[in-house]
């Protein structure tokens, strides 16, 4: 019985991070954002890489560790990466900067 639930919990966490990878490449390629995060996401290729980042973290974290029971430097880098990931995908959701304004024209020919 645990074996199988051990299946069934790598299944499902190899189905969340391939979601995430395919929403960050959809972002970061064509500016696609999921119909329900479309209203906050002001930067969708920031969002993008912060989706793919966090999918190569959490992907590290569970399939190097938690779910082999190793508890050694590369798991927590990818909860680290994770994290970081996070702090991208808040950044996609501020406005970036605004233009420079442009000075107005002259008139004359000099």
């Amino acid at each position: 019985m645990l074996v199988v639930m051990h299946t069934y919990l790598v299944i499902a966490g190899a189905l969340a991070v391939g979601l995430m990878a395919a929403s960050g490449i959809a972002a970061v390629t064509t500016g696609w954002v999921a119909p329900f995060a479309r209203r906050r996401i002001l930067r969708p290729r920031l969002w993008g890489y912060g989706q793919l980042s966090g999918a190569a973290g959490a992907s590290l974290w569970m399939f190097l560790g938690v779910f082999r029971a190793r508890f050694d430097a590369v798991p927590l880098v990818g909860w680290f990466v994770f994290m970081g990931s996070l702090g991208v995908q808040m950044l996609a959701q501020r406005p970036g900067r605004a233009p420079a304004p442009v000075p107005p024209a002259t008139e004359s020919a000099s």
